[in-house]
């Protein structure tokens, strides 16, 4: 194992004593967002190709998530990510569809983990499953899976940019920025909007 700090793995460690290392992290990005689906990811890290400086992917900056990127793809045991799109949003609101993704993502994994961590929730799946407040900084496992989502919604975000130029999700990536809410006001909604998030500016914008 690398220089990551060993504080990431105190929840692991008690796995590890019982011979337990298919340990998958599953993390969420874009519950925020007024446009654009939740995604989450869910990752089995290999624990002897640690890579050093994972944690809650907004405690990292843009080149660097995309640094580590690759490599988590190419060392992790399994990882797979899901999304629920803008309009599943609407219908059965954010943590519904929040909870849908990561249940998506762990149910994607082509190796079957012998228990989850997961940031905050309960999904519920028949697993093993490990609830931990402010995970994605405190367990290696879901900040593997934080920056795998981060980086993967991202990079749809952008694409969803170059469809719908006028509102700069390829800047803000859907989330309430100032010149995010004047395009909504300006141009109205576009296809990936989500409604529930936006009527208060919509009210306003009539």
């Amino acid at each position: 194992m690398d220089n990551t700090p060993m504080d990431n793995l105190f929840y692991e460690k008690d796995y590890f004593a019982l011979g337990k290392y298919l340990i998958c992290g599953v993390d969420e990005v874009g519950r925020g967002p007024l446009a654009g689906p939740v995604m989450a990811g869910a990752v089995i890290p290999n624990f002897k190709k640690m890579i050093k400086g994972v944690t809650d992917s907004k405690m990292l900056t843009d080149k660097f998530r995309r640094e580590i990127y690759p490599e988590i793809k190419a060392t992790a045991v399994a990882a797979a990510t899901a999304t629920v799109g803008h309009d599943v949003i609407d219908e059965i609101n954010i943590l519904n569809a929040t909870k849908q993704a990561m249940k998506s993502a762990v149910f994607s994994l082509p190796t079957q983990p012998e228990v989850l961590f997961i940031d905050a929730l309960k999904l519920d799946t028949g697993m093993a499953e490990v609830s931990i407040i402010h995970g994605d900084a405190l367990s290696y496992s879901i900040g593997m899976a934080s920056v795998l989502a981060k980086v993967e919604r991202d990079n749809l975000m952008i694409k969803y940019a170059e469809l719908y130029p006028e509102y700069g999700f390829e800047d803000h990536k859907g989330y309430g920025t100032r010149h995010h809410i004047e395009m909504i006001k300006k141009y109205g909604p576009c296809p990936i909007h989500r409604k529930t998030f936006i009527r208060k500016i919509l009210e306003g914008r009539e």
